[in-house]
């Protein structure tokens, strides 16, 4: 009977362990993944669907906020916002996918390489690594979600990691808008 309760104890840590590691494992894998440029890594460890949901909410919220009561009361400026609000979303769906996060951190190697923001001083040499990542605040926010923030000129950026069964997703990006 005491070793079955000892067993018990010693997998209940190990569950504990596993689930309090998740997402500090997750973030180590979207960080080595942007670094090395390797999108087919991204999708274990972003949920794309509910991403672009939280990013088109956020966009649509602050479109609709920029414009203002005047804007949003008068018929013209009713259908402006929606086309706007579409075009947006449009934007944010071709964006945020694997092929778009592959054309962004593209454009990041060429901007780096243009601006000459090379890991060496040899012209040949290759561009800094994207890593957005890096000196993040981690915090629990329940058992099932996680943040880490990082700051940026603009503000404070938050990636929202949640917990699907035993592994972690990225799910949302809070940008300071």
């Amino acid at each position: 009977m005491k070793k079955l309760i000892w067993i018990l104890v010693v997998l209940a840590v190990l569950l504990a362990g596993f689930v309090a590691a998740g997402p500090y494992l997750t973030i180590r894998g979207l960080s080595q993944a942007i670094e090395q440029r390797d999108t087919s890594k991204l999708d274990r460890y972003v949920d794309f669907p509910m991403l672009r949901a939280n990013l088109r909410a956020q966009l649509d919220d602050y479109v609709v906020r920029q414009a203002g009561p005047d804007v949003q009361s008068n018929l013209v400026g009713a259908l402006l916002l929606t086309a706007g609000q579409r075009l947006g979303g449009t934007a944010v769906d071709a964006m945020v996918t694997p092929t778009g996060i592959g054309a962004l951190l593209e454009g990041h190697t060429l901007w780096k390489r243009a601006s000459n923001d090379l890991e060496t001083n040899d012209a040949y040499a290759a561009p800094k690594a994207a890593r957005p990542l890096e000196g993040a605040t981690h915090r629990f926010e329940s058992l099932s979600r996680f943040t880490a923030t990082t700051q940026t000129a603009q503000g404070p950026v938050v990636f929202v990691l949640q917990r699907q069964g035993v592994t972690w997703k990225l799910v949302d990006i809070r940008l300071p808008l």
